[in-house]
């Protein structure tokens, strides 16, 4: 955003404002996992914009697919893919449960302006594999809290190398007292 206003020539200094996660409700310490089996998960609202066939089209060893979110595809799509768990629509701690249980976040669209969902599950030490597109690379840090590709199964398999602490660590800077810093350091006073 910075770069496009900046090319349509807006005048006087422009700060990237970011956004940020509660880290009390958003957190690793909720993992409680006792099987082997690969969590694939996706957050969505459950539309076809959202570009969701490509996570449910995975067919990736050892795994379950968690799709978390409703919307007005999600009774076509639960025909569509029966080898999907959907679980609908969460938020809070329920939301945190499951991403800190997932191995992989898996975020498909191809066109996000942030996706929120992603730092979401950084701050709870799970890596993301997604598309080289708009949203992720304003997000991922590539190799240290997730991996994007073009092709989401190597990207998954890079994630499942991935240290979740590192994740957690590497992710800190998308907290509200962060986005807070930003917008304090960059008010001018009143004259």
């Amino acid at each position: 955003m910075v770069r496009e206003l900046r090319d349509h020539k807006f005048d006087g200094e422009i700060i990237s404002w970011t956004r940020g996660v509660d880290r009390d409700i958003f957190t690793p310490l909720q993992r409680n996992r006792a099987d082997d089996q690969i969590v694939l998960l996706c957050v969505s609202r459950v539309s076809k914009e959202k570009n969701l066939e490509d996570f449910f089209k995975i067919d990736y060893p050892n795994s379950r697919k968690i799709m978390v979110g409703d919307g007005p595809m999600r009774e076509t799509y639960q025909k569509l893919y029966p080898d999907v768990e959907f679980v609908g629509f969460k938020t809070g701690h329920e939301l945190a449960y499951y991403y800190a249980n997932a191995d992989v976040f898996v975020f498909p669209s191809r066109w996000e302006t942030f996706g929120i969902v992603m730092i979401e599950a950084m701050a709870c030490g799970t890596p993301v594999a997604a598309y080289p597109c708009q949203g992720p690379m304003d997000v991922i840090d590539q190799q240290l809290t997730g991996y994007m590709s073009n092709d989401l199964k190597y990207a998954i398999n890079c994630c499942l190398k991935m240290q979740r602490d590192a994740i957690v660590k590497n992710s800190q800077k998308w907290s509200w007292n962060g986005a807070w810093e930003i917008f304090k350091n960059n008010l001018t006073p009143l004259k």
